[in-house]
């Protein structure tokens, strides 16, 4: 529990409605959206403008208590459980789109922004901002930046990082920086923007965005490509490309997904194909109608068992809709939905999924892939429940596995889902020694202290690489 002192100097500059210690507060913020995670605060804050969450810090900072910045808490990595206790800064007050910027095609905002609602604004404006992770009907704008969220747009469009042009943050110690600013090219000194962007809390708090905005497309089209080879599937998305076709969206589906979705999306999916592609184009309809052509004969090149295109955007809004509840729909299965993300190059992708089923029947545990095949980050989804100790061990050796064949396939521990406390014992196996040193240097230099998100991305102790074998 915070000291009474500390309490009444918080209160002073929030007022004691805002600074809540009560046991149900504290059970609310003891967790987020990744399963078995869970560690009590002492104490919650809701700041509501800059400076009082430079007024806050500076009171953290001065009685050395950690802190934990958090959005609505659906990240995936353990990002946000207070594993050192301290106070956790909730920013749902800061809300406000502060401006859109016409001339510039800028948005400035607030952290405690929801990320469909602002997405919906800038839309009905006639403007486009095309970060989409699946979270964002709930998720926020500052815990998107923190985490430098994805989305099924990510191929065509980028993801959170390419859309953040400037930032206002608070530091350990109280201090406000401004990053960027409405510039298309700025190169005075160190890029803080993308620095902080994917930080995940560890370096300073955000507290507003200058978000870059673009025009929306003019026409899309979504089709549906079915194979009975998963392989036939992969080179697919690899061929999309060489053809200098990058689509809106191009996802996959394996087996076992499909069955689960279908039951949930009542879609009338075929349940005996390996995978399904969803694909969508957008731009101008002549480019677009081309594109489709192209890739709908690159399918059946492919051997895609069934090839259809979506005849309404209703149509194509369900299956987009469908992709975008796999995971509720694998929820559904059993008590405990473990979702991970790992990126490979899409060239890989074939064979990541066939290394995810067989460490999946190794250890004998129910492992779902799917995932944003275009830019090769698939989401291998385990369903356990939490009570079963001794098959959770088995879901978790599973997963180190499916992380050491990613770094072997040329690819990565995380793709969008952040490193948090889940991915951090296996950070080194991607960035070498040398690569963790200099991130630790630079975690040390914005917070000599530890205070900010301590106990993540950075683990005690990494863990010894396993050596996989082909079966």
């Amino acid at each position: 529990m915070l000291q009474e002192e500390v309490k009444r100097e918080l209160a002073s500059i929030l007022g004691s409605e805002c600074v809540k210690d009560d046991p149900q507060s504290l059970v609310t913020h003891s967790y987020d959206g990744t399963p078995m995670l869970q560690s009590l605060p002492d104490a919650v804050v809701y700041p509501s403008s800059t400076e009082e969450v430079s007024q806050i810090m500076k009171v953290l900072s001065r009685h050395k208590i950690p802190v934990v910045g958090r959005g609505s808490g659906t990240n995936l990595c353990g990002g946000t459980v207070p594993v050192q206790g301290g106070v956790v800064m909730v920013m749902h007050r800061m809300n406000r789109i502060l401006e859109i910027d016409l001339e510039n095609l800028t948005a400035t905002v607030q952290p405690g922004l929801n990320t469909k609602q602002f997405s919906t604004h800038v839309e009905s404006l006639g403007l486009f901002y095309p970060p989409d992770p699946s979270s964002m009907s709930i998720s926020t704008i500052g815990g998107n930046i923190a985490e430098c969220s994805g989305g099924l747009r990510g191929l065509k469009y980028g993801t959170t990082k390419d859309y953040v042009i400037g930032l206002e943050a608070v530091l350990a110690n109280g201090d406000v920086i401004r990053t960027g600013g409405k510039l298309m090219k700025d190169v005075a000194g160190y890029d803080l923007t993308k620095l902080l962007v994917g930080s995940e809390g560890t370096l300073a708090i955000i507290t507003e965005a200058i978000l870059k905005l673009i025009p929306p497309p003019k026409y899309k089209k979504t089709m549906l490509a079915m194979y009975k080879d998963l392989y036939g599937a992969a080179r697919t998305v690899s061929k999309i490309i060489e053809n200098r076709i990058i689509p809106a969206t191009l996802e996959i589906l394996d087996n076992a997904t499909i069955r689960v979705v279908d039951d949930f999306a009542k879609l009338g999916l075929p349940l005996d194909m390996e995978a399904i592609l969803i694909i969508e184009q957008d731009g101008d309809e002549e480019a677009v109608e081309r594109d489709i052509a192209v890739i709908t004969e690159v399918c059946k090149s492919e051997h895609a068992d069934q090839v259809s295109i979506a005849a309404s955007q209703e149509e194509a809004e369900k299956l987009l809709t469908a992709r975008r509840s796999a995971f509720t729909a694998l929820a559904r299965l059993r008590p405990t939905t473990i979702l991970e993300d790992a990126t490979v190059p899409r060239s890989k992708i074939a064979d990541m999924v066939v290394e995810i089923n067989r460490i999946a029947k190794k250890h004998n545990v129910q492992i779902s892939t799917f995932g944003h095949a275009g830019d090769g980050n698939l989401h291998p989804t385990a369903t356990t429940d939490a009570r079963n100790k001794e098959e959770i061990a088995r879901v978790e050796e599973a997963f180190e596995e499916i992380f050491e064949a990613a770094i072997r396939l040329g690819g990565t521990i995380t793709g969008e889902h952040g490193v948090g406390m889940v991915k951090s014992p296996y950070l080194e196996w991607k960035v070498g020694p040398a690569g963790m040193d200099v991130m630790k240097a630079i975690k040390n230099s914005f917070d000599p202290h530890n205070l900010l998100n301590p106990g993540k991305v950075f683990a005690k102790e990494t863990r010894k690489r396993v050596v996989i074998q082909r079966g």
